[in-house]
């Protein structure tokens, strides 16, 4: 008879309950599925891969479970590059380019298939469907992703028995598949990692409807965590984050990050997430949020906004800057501009403003080529957005930072100023307040678009904004 768990109530099963179990399903299997809305997009990315790596087998793994705690696992995020070559999310899964003679390649993806209902593992094993739910049957993907798929069950053998080609295969997702493909070079590892990022630099149609669509569902977000201030002020940081938290839900996947409700001088912890502290009238409130799509691509929205519906004249004085600030590193947003532009220009609004304010030692521009500023701005002025909220992390440095700015890139501008409660350089009525104003950018043809635009920026928009939610406003709905 078969075993159960460890310190299981059933500790084992019956060959009755085992014949009992195996007889009487329904046939599901569905038939004549249309691909997938990304399936010929991630035909094409394939396409760039394969003539970027002619000759070699690429192995992309989606990764595995991760244990939180005992028996219990995270939720399941698989490995963007992944997603981004085959628009599919299940976990124990990898692509895999097989080089051809003419230089090209034929793709395949294995996956976990459906269990046979004539063994107890559908409801008993390690990934039963009756405790985790039904998988695609390995038809169904491929009529899902457009691309072959087999068993992932035989791909330790398939890849070890192939012709012996350069291999390549991004670390750090699938040990199993790893050690599968035997001995290969980390460097040479990498560069396969580096490169898949750099295909996300320049985000296709598709992609671009997807961050307009998480971009949405966030603007909702910001309103509903708007309208529930005086709730957050009874309770805590944590109202807003579960406010945000269930837009995000109802509307995508998830949040595409940590979210960051950071009220008082929590809003000068770049990245406070514990989100435990009290929201108090008087005080600003950063919130960095963004809605992640069911399809895994994330927004990332930043506004500072007065819990009691109006600045302080000091308030308003420090957000006008940094509004400043980041006017001028939108502005500098354009195809062909270096890809540093931007932060460079915020980065200089916001030193000649703290000169002016006399806390630091100018001229400004000496200031600003010595890092005074960085005291006060802590973080560079943005980054790319995509799949991941850093997106493109991997690439390499001169296809990014020190990269040119092409239509289709997608980034954030979030300058920030960050005056820390300890700081005996600043006057005490200074310490605590922390502003950061965030937008994503598109990167368009003749210049950019903001595709957060709909949340207000400056401070009188953000007055009025607030004024018609917290009077007689209610949250948006869809």
């Amino acid at each position: 008879m078969a075993q159960g768990r460890k310190n299981g109530l059933y500790p084992t099963i019956s060959p009755e309950l085992s014949a009992l179990m195996r007889t009487g399903w329904a046939d599901t299997e569905r038939r004549g599925l249309e691909p997938i809305e990304q399936a010929p997009y991630a035909a094409r990315r394939r396409a760039a891969l394969s003539a970027r790596f002619p000759g070699e087998r690429l192995v992309v793994p989606s990764g595995r479970l991760k244990t939180r705690s005992n028996d219990d696992e995270y939720p399941f995020r698989p490995y963007s590059g992944y997603v981004h070559l085959t628009g599919d999310q299940a976990r124990d899964a990898a692509l895999v380019l097989e080089p051809r003679p003419d230089g090209g390649h034929d793709a395949w993806v294995y996956q976990l298939p459906r269990e046979d209902r004539d063994s107890d593992e559908f409801w008993t094993g390690a990934n039963a469907e009756l405790w985790a739910g039904r998988r695609n049957s390995l038809a169904e993907a491929a009529q899902l992703l457009g691309v072959e798929c087999r068993d992932v069950r035989d791909a330790a053998k398939e890849l070890a028995s192939g012709p012996a080609v350069p291999v390549r295969i991004v670390r750090g997702h699938d040990p199993g598949l790893e050690a599968a493909v035997g001995t290969t070079d980390p460097d040479r590892d990498q560069e396969l990692d580096d490169a898949l990022a750099e295909l996300r630099l320049v985000k296709d149609p598709w992609e671009i409807g997807e961050l307009r669509r998480a971009v949405e569902s966030t603007v909702r977000g910001f309103a509903d965590a708007v309208s529930e201030l005086p709730k957050a002020v009874a309770t805590s940081e944590r109202w807003i984050e579960g406010t945000f938290y269930r837009r995000a839900r109802v509307e995508g996947n998830s949040v595409g990050y940590g979210t960051i409700c950071a009220a008082g001088e929590h809003a000068t912890i770049m990245h406070w997430v514990r989100n435990d502290g009290p929201v108090r009238p008087g005080d600003l409130l950063l919130l960095d949020a963004g809605v992640e799509t069911t399809s895994l691509y994330t927004a990332d929205v930043t506004r500072t906004l007065p819990i009691s519906g109006t600045f302080t004249p000091l308030q308003r004085q420090i957000y006008d800057a940094v509004h400043a600030a980041q006017e001028a590193g939108i502005a500098a947003v354009r195809p062909g501009a270096r890809y540093r532009d931007f932060h460079e220009a915020a980065q200089r609004s916001l030193a000649a403003r703290l000169v002016e304010w006399g806390l630091i030692a100018g001229p400004a521009e000496r200031a600003y080529e010595l890092g005074l500023q960085r005291r006060f701005t802590m973080a560079g002025t943005g980054h790319m957005l995509g799949l991941d909220v850093h997106d493109c992390a991997s690439a390499r440095t001169q296809e990014y930072v020190d990269g040119v700015l092409r239509p289709g890139m997608v980034l954030t501008v979030e300058p920030g100023l960050y005056f820390q409660p300890d700081d005996l350089t600043v006057p005490q009525e200074w310490r605590g307040i922390g502003v950061r104003i965030e937008d994503d950018i598109l990167v368009t043809e003749d210049g950019n678009e903001n595709l957060s635009a709909a949340l207000p920026r400056s401070a009188e928009e953000v007055e009025a904004w607030m004024a018609g939610l917290l009077n007689g406003g209610a949250p948006q709905t869809r």
